[in-house]
């Protein structure tokens, strides 16, 4: 049921004055070919267990992909990923690969861990419901790591990334 009082544009607009951080969740298909995915949805759930979740979008062709493994990799984008960031944000023509090019290191549970992130979250599924025009995907972590020397973060604001200037310690 649509709540036709509220513009989806309007919606989108006003959402998009909260900034988000960009993650790349990655995973390997029934195959063992990888697989990823732009997500600017993404929370911490529980610390005890250890849970996170996303949301990707019901038409995403490359989160079921994924999700046949079981498990998936989030990976923290920092400033100047831009290029990860767009290329993981679109659907490939058929028989393209988002990886193409990529050199990509395997986690514990096979999902790729991006090159140059600024953390990473290797999981298995926990739950997947359906929530509006996406799935709200449940996450146990199964190991994480961050990058000794961390720079700026990437963000989304407005429809376009931007980073956040830390400053030095």
């Amino acid at each position: 049921m649509t709540d036709s009082s509220i513009d989806s544009r309007h919606f989108r607009d006003v959402l998009g004055h909260f900034p988000t951080g960009v993650t790349v969740v990655t995973g390997l298909d029934a195959s063992g070919r990888p697989h990823g995915i732009t997500i600017g949805s993404f929370v911490s759930v529980s610390l005890d267990p250890p849970l996170v979740g996303f949301l990707p979008g019901k038409k995403s062709r490359s989160w079921p992909a994924i999700a046949e493994s079981g498990s998936f990799c989030v990976n923290i984008l920092g400033a100047g990923q831009d290029e990860l960031c767009w290329r993981f944000a679109k659907e490939p023509a058929d028989g393209e690969s988002k990886f193409e090019g990529v050199d990509w290191t395997p986690a514990g549970s096979g999902s790729p861990i991006l090159p140059g992130v600024i953390g990473w979250i290797d999981c298995t599924v926990e739950a997947s419901v359906e929530a509006g025009d996406h799935l709200f995907v449940e996450g146990r972590v199964q190991a994480m790591e961050h990058a000794a020397d961390v720079g700026n973060a990437m963000i989304f604001f407005r429809g376009k990334v931007a980073k956040i200037d830390m400053p030095s310690a």
